[in-house]
This record gives C-alpha cells, structure tokens and sequence, in this order.
C-alpha cells in the first residue's frame, strides 16, 4: 500500500484533513465523499488501484467530520457552496489547478457544483449515487412519509425500506457508544440494498475507525442542516457543465432510486450513463464491487 501524506490546509476558518497519494506529477483525482461520511470512506484498496493506474489521489474530511474542524452551524452557517469552496481549497493546498473530480451522493453534488460554478478546475465529474443539484427531494420525502405518491415531476422518494429504518432508527437506544456503532452497521446495510452481499465485518471496521478518529462524532448531523438550503447556486442550470462527465448510479439505491441518476445525466451535455446492477446507494461494503467501479472510474479519469 502507498503511504499518504496527510496534511492540513485552510478555507477561511476552517481547517480540513487531507491525504494525498502518488506522484505530483501524475493526473490528479479528488475524491469526495457523501453526506456526515469521512474521506476514509474511500477504501485504502480503491485509492492504490487509481494510484497504481497512474494518477495522484487527494481524499479529505469535510468540516464537521472526522479530523476537520467543526463548525458553531448556528454562528457559522454554511450550504453546498462552502462545501465545494472546500473541495477548492483542498486541490490549492497541493497546488493543483484542475482535477478529475470524483464525487458520491453529496460529493456528487460538490461536484456538481464545481463543474458549473468553477469548471476551470474539473477535467472530469464522475457523480456517483446522487441526484440533480438543484432537485430539492424534502416535498417528494414528506409526501412518502405520509403514504402520498409523488408527484408527476417530483424524483421519487426513498425506498419504504430505508424510510422505515429511518423512523426506527430515531427511536432506538443509543446510550452507549456500542450501540450508537451497531445503529451505523445497519443503515450502511439498508444503504446497501436487497440484491448483492453486505460485508458486515467491513462496514464495521470502517465505523469503528471513524469513530477512533473523530473529533466531533455529532458535528457531522450539521451536514443535513447544510443540505436543507436550496440557494440559488444550486438551481443553476446542469447544462453548463463543460466537462466530460460519467454518471454512476446503482439501479437498486434505496435513498436516490434510478430516476435520479438518469435525471442528472439527461441534464448535463453528453453525459454517459453507467447503471450498476445490483448497486445500492454506497458500493464500496458489497464484496466485488469495488473493483467494478474502479475500473469505470479509471476509464473516465484517463
């Protein structure tokens, strides 16, 4: 295994982990992870297969996740947009000017983001798990949480499964920090989906790392505040997305079904579409799968 550089750089007052690995000079790959998950949700094994096909790796925790500094939401309140600065602020501090962006479910949204807002810096988008930027799903949620269809324009809600492990989830005891783990292990499994294998003993060896190295375990719940507002940057049209972009996307993701991967390709120019069979919302706790993706991705960044 190549070993990281770790290294903290600044965006504003915040400070954000950082590792980086392979060679300065090779192409740079920035990946960024999902919603209250730290950049070690990128597996070791898939970081040396991209830096093993001759790219530089950078992965990061987002504020308020594991070693980033958290953040006062309330005094400091902050939206996508800070997100993807930080995303920005990370490739500066390795003085990277562009980058093949790799982003899953929020990260997809960063990236996103980056494309339209900052295309300068994205050589290529991979969005992974996510839906359009702009699309806000809080009505489409309500709406499934209270039996209602959707509506005709509205993505599709979550899978009834996930919603009723959500409303469970909320209920459960987590008095002790064993119990508050176990609560993680299962929504990764619900996030894994119905068809392929869940490697339990992965999923909970990656939350107990998580936990090992967390500042501020409950700082990453400020995340789902950020994603409640829907600024203006986020309504920006996807069709100004210049570069090269693969939409990755699991046809059994039970929090973002497949109507949201094929909504965010039809609205970015010459999108390529790749649905995974099998694949639920996080792909990297389903033995085989990894490996499939990594190889999509190496395809996209070369």
């Amino acid at each position: 295994m190549h070993v990281g550089e770790e290294k903290f750089v600044r965006s504003g007052h915040v400070r954000l982990w950082t590792e980086r690995f392979g060679r300065p000079d090779d192409p740079t790959v920035l990946l960024v992870m999902g919603t209250s998950t730290q950049g070690i949700g990128w597996p070791d094994e898939f970081v040396e297969a991209l830096v093993n096909s001759g790219r530089q790796v950078i992965r990061f925790d987002h504020r308020d996740t594991g070693r980033s500094d958290s953040v006062d939401f309330t005094t400091h309140p902050y939206a996508l947009a800070d997100m993807a600065t930080d995303a920005a602020a990370v490739l500066d501090g390795y003085g990277v000017t562009a980058a093949h962006i790799v982003g899953t479910s929020l990260g997809a949204a960063i990236g996103q983001w980056l494309a339209v807002h900052q295309s300068a810096r994205v050589r290529t988008l991979t969005a992974m798990a996510s839906s359009p930027m702009g699309n806000n799903p809080g009505p489409a949620w309500a709406k499934a949480m209270a039996g209602q269809p959707a509506a005709a324009d509205e993505l599709p809600p979550p899978t009834t499964r996930f919603l009723s492990h959500l409303m469970a989830s909320a209920k459960a005891p987590r008095a002790t920090a064993q119990q508050h783990m176990n609560a993680d292990v299962q929504t990764w499994r619900v996030l894994n989906g119905d068809v392929l294998p869940f490697d339990e003993p992965a999923a909970r060896r990656f939350v107990e790392r998580c936990y090992a190295r967390a500042n501020d375990l409950a700082a990453a719940s400020n995340h789902d505040l950020a994603g409640r507002r829907w600024d203006d940057d986020r309504r920006a049209s996807l069709s100004r997305i210049t570069a090269a972009t693969m939409v990755l996307h699991g046809s059994e993701d039970p929090l973002f079904p497949q109507a949201h991967g094929e909504a965010l390709a039809a609205q970015i120019p010459a999108a390529r579409l790749e649905i995974v069979p099998g694949m639920g919302h996080h792909p990297f706790f389903s033995p085989g799968l990894t490996e499939r993706i990594t190889d999509l991705i190496i395809g996209q960044t070369t």
